[in-house]
């Protein structure tokens, strides 16, 4: 009799109760990664915005952050309501950290504003030029010399113009006439003399043959609480019903322009020259006491 022997299946036999063989390449759902970069973005440039904010000049930029740091704020926070997110506290802080740099842009930009202004004001306040009458000219209509006198003065603090009466005053062009003084509210007083006849020396630069040469004097007073920087001052000269320009002579005598500081309650004088046409009856003198300050011209009799 013949004994089989069973030897054990592998691979085809069925499997134990209970036991199930899973699918190949089935596996368990991973967890979804929470987005918390909105928050975490709304929280940084709602601190740069807070800072910057308040600050002149870039104030646009808090402001621009802040509104940025508010928008992301909120779509933060809808992530954490939604699920997608779990960083609430980050979230709302960048929001209201945006909305407090939007008010600080607006202080900001009010504090810029107002410096301006303040600024435009004081600028055009020292470019403002007031004239005084010449020495001697009855500058009122009517009174004795001493009241005059005294409108004169009180004028000239208020920093308004007055004009001169008869001949010696200022024309309709609004020229100032010889003697006159241009008054800037700076406290800078510029008065330029008469024109005269000038014998310009045998090595003068600026004289053209045939013309005809005239000097002038250039007075700097600084009636004002401030050094003043005589150095910015210059002069320039037209002849004639053309204003043909007339050339500066420059000798041993004239033409040195002014130089140095003149101090409160002190005066610096210049001599000039020019050269005009023969035919020439005025001579208009324009003079700049600065970059920031505007020019006065005088009319001169030739």
């Amino acid at each position: 009799m013949s004994h089989s022997t069973h030897q054990p299946q592998y691979g085809g036999g069925p499997q134990p109760h209970g036991q199930h063989q899973q699918p190949y390449g089935h596996h368990a759902p991973a967890p979804r990664p929470m987005r918390n970069g909105l928050g975490t973005a709304a929280l940084i440039l709602g601190i740069l915005g807070v800072i910057t904010g308040p600050i002149p000049l870039i104030f646009w930029l808090g402001g621009t952050l802040g509104l940025i740091a508010l928008i992301l704020g909120l779509v933060g926070r809808g992530r954490v309501k939604r699920g997608e997110a779990s960083n609430k506290g980050v979230t709302t802080v960048g929001a209201v950290l945006g909305l407090l740099a939007m008010i600080g842009a607006t202080v900001g930009a009010v504090i810029t504003f107002k410096a301006v202004d303040d600024a435009v004001n004081e600028l055009d306040s020292s470019m403002s030029a007031s004239k005084e009458p010449a020495a001697g000219s009855d500058g009122d209509s009517g009174g004795d010399s001493d009241g005059g006198s005294d409108a004169k003065s009180k004028d000239k603090k208020k920093g308004k113009g007055k004009s001169a009466g008869g001949g010696s005053g200022s024309d309709s062009s609004g020229a100032l006439a010889a003697g006159e003084s241009a008054v800037y509210k700076n406290g800078v007083k510029i008065t330029v003399s008469a024109a005269k006849s000038y014998s310009p020396s045998e090595y003068a630069a600026g004289h053209t043959a045939g013309n005809k040469a005239y000097e002038i004097s250039v007075t700097v007073e600084n009636t004002g609480d401030e050094k003043f920087e005589s150095g910015l001052l210059t002069t320039e000269g037209r002849a004639g019903a053309d204003g043909v320009t007339a050339e500066q002579i420059f000798d041993d005598k004239v033409g040195s322009g002014l130089t140095g500081t003149v101090l409160p309650g002190k005066k610096s004088t210049v001599r000039h020259a020019y050269s005009a046409p023969a035919d020439a009856k005025t001579l208009m003198i324009e003079v700049s006491p600065g970059i920031l300050l505007d020019a006065s011209v005088w009319e001169l009799s030739v």
